[in-house]
């Protein structure tokens, strides 16, 4: 338990980034008409993928 509690200065940002990206995402997702590839494929990449899913999709996945 000592090490988790060590670990929870590093680990807090980390989560709130990640939160952050998958909420920009998604917003991103479901407001845009067009992307590349199936929308429901690009949202499993984004939920599913941890911290590099939503990077992916806001990189290449959508569609200008």
């Amino acid at each position: 338990m000592e090490e988790i509690t060590s670990l929870l200065p590093l680990l807090i940002p980390l989560i709130l980034l990640q939160l952050i990206l998958i909420i920009v995402a998604v917003r991103d997702l479901v407001r845009r008409e067009r992307t590349r590839g199936p929308k429901w494929v690009w949202a499993i990449i984004i939920i599913f993928v941890n911290l590099i899913g939503p990077i992916v999709y806001l990189a290449i996945g959508r569609e200008e």
